[in-house]
């Protein structure tokens, strides 16, 4: 039975460079973000968005990713409405992406919100990404070309560090690369999981 690694970690905190750690070394990752903005643009979410949200958010049935986020981000019903929509379409993607992995022993699940959306629950072993909040702020500002507010008040909506480490077995210190893929290295290592050394 092929185990499942929730990898997850703050915004900003560099849990995708983490997750492509393990990639490099063999590991299947799925991100879950990533194929949740996949499912966005499929018909069947477009038009939940649209019921609830309504049809402002679309130009030429393009949903304005930048508007919904301003909605969401600063309204945590709104956010609980749009998560009700996404994770069970997302929760079913990886069920049958994990299916095409279940040769392996191990394969990474990165979400942002793990422990918020209860996906935890669904883990074996749980990762959190930290890394200091100047250092994440700074990140995200450079990423998303965002002010210093906005990405205070998405980190307002997420769990903090300290709760995300009490529910995890392993954390790493995310603030340089060459230690953080040690720490990946070591993890692997702890788990017995054979790498591909690239």
């Amino acid at each position: 039975m092929t185990k499942i690694i929730g990898l997850t970690g703050g915004i900003g905190s560099g849990k995708t460079t983490i997750a492509d750690f393990f990639g490099e070394m063999g590991v299947p990752v799925y991100i879950a973000d990533n194929e949740a903005r996949k499912i966005m643009q499929s018909k069947t979410i477009v038009d939940q968005i649209k019921a609830v949200f309504g049809e402002f958010l679309f130009e030429n049935e393009v949903l304005n990713r930048a508007k919904l986020a301003e909605i969401v981000f600063n309204n945590s019903d709104k956010l609980n409405q749009l998560n009700a929509i996404i994770h069970p379409a997302v929760k079913k993607d990886f069920e049958s992406w994990l299916q095409k992995n279940k040769n392996y022993d191990y394969v990474i699940y990165e979400a942002a919100i793990l422990f918020e959306s209860g996906r935890y629950k669904d883990c074996d072993i749980v990762i959190t990404v930290t890394a200091p909040e100047e250092t994440r702020i700074e990140r995200v500002i450079n990423r998303d070309k965002t002010s210093r507010e906005q990405v205070l008040s998405r980190m307002k909506m997420q769990w903090k560090d300290e709760e995300r480490i009490s529910k995890s077995n392993f954390v790493i210190f995310n603030e340089n690369l060459k230690t953080s893929k040690e720490e990946v290295v070591k993890i692997l290592k702890i788990l017995n999981i054979k790498q591909n050394q690239s």
